[in-house]
């Protein structure tokens, strides 16, 4: 665990919720750097500037549960 990781409060669950088909293309590559893939995947993510900056990209496709 990074000082990033402690700093911000460690993991968030992000689940996919929403088809990236006809999506645009950088859309479809966050959610994959996400763990994403695929329709009700969840994934526990560290809480960092980064992730949460994905997230935002892709908040209609995905549904964030904070730990």
């Amino acid at each position: 665990m990074n000082a990033a990781t402690k700093k911000n409060g460690g993991t968030i669950k992000v689940t996919q919720i929403g088809s990236p088909l006809r999506r645009p293309k950088d859309q479809r590559q966050t959610l994959i750097g996400l763990g994403l893939n695929k329709m009700h995947r969840t994934r526990e993510l560290e809480d960092t500037p980064a992730v949460r900056g994905m997230i935002h990209k892709v908040r209609h496709m995905v549904r964030v549960e904070t730990d």
